[in-house]
């Protein structure tokens, strides 16, 4: 999808909205509902309360962790440690022996993540953030899956993979370079649908020598390279956000998460390399057509599945080289930003349009924090 289609596509959900004039904490946000409800519990405030742009700042994480822990938890019914689709299970595993145990941390971490920074918002005297109404995305149907409303679709997504060639070259999209994708995963599934094409207890060998389980593996690397697109779309995003904040212990938190998004997004990084080398490499999905290459032939550092760590790049004009996340400016990695790309992502295909002006509002709001001095 190009930006052309990107932006045809957000103008008919959100267009401008009116009530974004003045936007605070009573249009952006509603009482914190079930996810606190867990358990966790905001201490009394201690201190004093936060300046407009750190609450503005840690509101858009809290949604946009909520927005992960519920895909994560989509991926978690189905092929973590306690996941009910073996086939599913078995392609991840396929990828490497540790998926299901990474993908159930992963959740975990998540889960934890909004959970913390809904709680640290009341402590401080700011509201939290809530998404429950939105819940209204419907389960796949395959086993596994909890028949319950989702926030977000893995069912049919468009995976922006530039990220993997972005980190092996010299290019950073802050300075204007661009960078291709890796694979072209357009209209894929990321969770099995339905257990007719896909059942759950089909052998899944490599290579994958049945329709169904070539379908299944494609499913499960598209995954992988969906893990991948989430998690680094988090250290961009928390790198963004952590130049804008005032107070040093919301610097803290915005830093101290960050880092684990980092983390997430090496091991990704690393295992979805297998999709797209050998023994694995070749699968194609006999639905969709989408075929996840050899990218180890003919290779090349742009391609190389074992180059994980982030090549030096461009950062300060006048300066050597320097190895860093990017992007980071607030344009190519802010809030809005996470938003599109979100959308272009199919991630919130079947949402309303007040689901989009509400997380808009909150992702501008962002956006427009400027640390004080």
């Amino acid at each position: 999808m190009n930006e052309r289609d990107v932006q045809t596509q957000w103008q008919k959900v959100i267009q401008r909205r009116s009530f974004l004039k003045g936007v605070g904490m009573a249009t952006a946000m509603l009482p914190a509902g079930g996810l606190l409800a867990t358990g966790v519990k905001a201490v009394a405030a201690s201190g004093p309360r936060l300046t407009a742009g750190d609450a503005a700042i840690l509101r858009f994480l809290a949604a946009a962790e909520i927005i992960e822990a519920d895909l994560w938890q989509q991926y978690n019914e189905l092929g973590g440690v306690d996941g009910g689709n073996p086939a599913y299970i078995a392609a991840l595993q396929n990828l490497d022996g540790d998926m299901p145990q990474y993908i159930t941390d992963n959740t975990d971490d998540e889960l934890s993540h909004a959970a913390f920074l809904n709680a640290y918002l009341m402590a401080r005297g700011a509201e939290p953030v809530n998404l429950d109404e939105f819940r209204r995305l419907p389960s796949t149907g395959a086993s596994g899956a909890r028949q319950v409303g989702r926030l977000t679709n893995l069912q049919k997504l468009i995976v922006d993979t530039s990220f993997y060639t972005r980190y092996r070259s010299e290019a950073n999209p802050d300075l204007g370079a661009p960078a291709r994708q890796a694979v072209n995963i357009v209209n894929e599934p990321a969770i099995p649908l339905n257990d007719t094409e896909t059942p759950p207890n089909t052998e899944q060998p490599v290579p994958p020598t049945t329709a169904s389980a070539r379908r299944m593996q494609a499913i499960a690397n598209t995954a992988g390279f969906h893990f991948g697109y989430i998690e680094q779309g988090g250290a961009s995003l928390y790198t963004s956000m952590s130049v804008k904040v005032t107070d040093l212990e919301v610097l803290r938190i915005v830093v101290s998460i960050g880092g684990v998004e980092v983390d997430h997004f090496s091991v990704w990084h690393d295992k979805l390399g297998n999709a797209v080398s050998q023994p694995l490499a070749g699968v194609v999905d006999p639905v969709t057509g989408v075929t996840f290459p050899d990218l180890n032939n003919p290779g090349g550092e742009l391609a190389q599945t074992n180059k994980i760590f982030p090549e030096p790049t461009r950062f300060i004009q006048g300066l050597p080289l320097v190895s860093v996340i990017r992007p980071s400016t607030t344009a190519n990695a802010g809030a809005v930003a996470t938003i599109k790309s979100f959308t272009a992502d199919l991630l919130f295909q079947g949402q309303p349009k007040e689901f989009f002006a509400r997380v808009m509002a909150l992702a501008e709001a962002a956006d427009s924090a400027k640390r004080r001095v």
